[in-house]
């Protein structure tokens, strides 16, 4: 298992290095695509840009779904000064990401770092505390720019994509801190349990599939999915907070968020499934969380559904899990699905 673990580690330092807001996901897929080609699979790409591969098995096909798409901003406009006036892309907070540094992707190709401040940070000059809201906020460019004329000359432009820095790492105590653990932690989890299929001839008891979604943060990655498909797991983050079970260090099965109840059925098989192998496991309600699955529901598709994740502290900010709840999270799709 320590083997798949360090894979997973790995991947997801590559993942998270790729900078994927919703919307500008190309390289990132084609990341996802390249691994799972090496280990010997047919991915393909969807229309929208999502990435499906098919494990094995047969009959009652399984999807297991998670997200490469991440929070982020785009250009709104550029403001006289130089500079940049962000909006958000996802459910983003920018009280998470006051002082973070950042990159700015052109259309045609640069890169330019910068910093997301608010309109008045500093405290020896500041009469009164600028509220932390997306009006207040603006990204400074690390170039000499002092007018708008200046930063369009460097090719920047409205609709330009904004990514945060993630900050990846994990420590000598088994903590993944970053930012985008939401969802690239699961899916650096889903590569590892295509790794383990592969490497270890594991005889699956259904046809298995894994779709990686990139429009997750705004609402329609999970919109499309095969037409065979039975039943959906979405495989996310397991919140962690007030009034929750899930420390980071389990795997989270979802039972109820706020679009409403996961199936009754699949829901027990994961948690007797996660009993019979003695994983570490905690059953939670998530107020506040739409998957992926509940996209595809919406479409119309009639199919089971199901949502767990590894614990995840600290959700839409900058977030911490452990080694332990990605071990917990593997070995319960490994035995669900073999």
């Amino acid at each position: 298992m320590n083997t798949y673990i360090n894979f997973i580690t790995e991947e997801l330092k590559s993942l998270t290095s790729i900078p994927s807001p919703s919307g500008y996901t190309k390289e990132v897929t084609a990341h996802v695509h390249k691994v799972l080609t090496d280990m010997g699979y047919e991915p393909y790409f969807s229309n929208k840009g999502n990435v499906h591969v098919t494990l094995g098995g047969e009959g009652n096909p399984l999807l297991l779904a998670a997200h490469l798409d991440t929070l982020g901003a785009m250009v709104r406009s550029i403001k006289e000064n130089g500079r940049l006036r962000p909006t958000t892309l996802g459910g983003h907070l920018w009280t998470t990401c006051d002082g973070e540094n950042c990159t700015i992707h052109t259309r045609d190709g640069k890169v330019y770092t910068g910093v997301v401040l608010n309109t008045e940070p500093s405290v020896h000059v500041a009469d009164e505390k600028v509220e932390q809201k997306e009006a207040n906020m603006e990204i400074l460019l690390d170039e000499n720019v002092d007018t708008k004329e200046a930063t369009k000359a460097l090719g920047i432009q409205v609709g330009d994509i904004i990514a945060m820095d993630p900050r990846t790492t994990v420590t000598a105590s088994g903590y993944i801190k970053s930012r985008f653990l939401d969802d690239k932690l699961s899916a650096a989890i889903l590569l590892g349990l295509a790794k383990m299929v592969k490497e270890e001839s594991l005889q699956l008891k259904r046809k298995v599939s894994l779709l990686f979604t990139v429009y997750e943060e705004v609402s329609h990655g999970g919109c499309f999915i095969p037409e065979d498909t039975k039943e959906m797991l979405s495989v996310d983050m397991g919140c962690v907070g007030a009034d929750l079970d899930c420390t980071e260090r389990q795997v989270s099965i979802c039972a109820k968020d706020s679009g409403g109840p996961y199936n009754y059925d699949v829901t027990s098989a994961l948690i007797e499934a996660a009993k019979a192998n003695n994983i570490d496991f905690a059953i939670d309600i998530y107020p506040h969380y739409c998957s992926d699955v509940e996209a595809t529901l919406k479409s119309g598709y009639d199919i089971r559904h199901g949502l767990i994740g590894p614990g995840v502290y600290a959700s839409h900010n900058y977030e911490r899990s452990h080694t332990d709840g990605v071990k917990n999270t593997l070995a319960l799709l490994k035995a669900y699905i073999a």
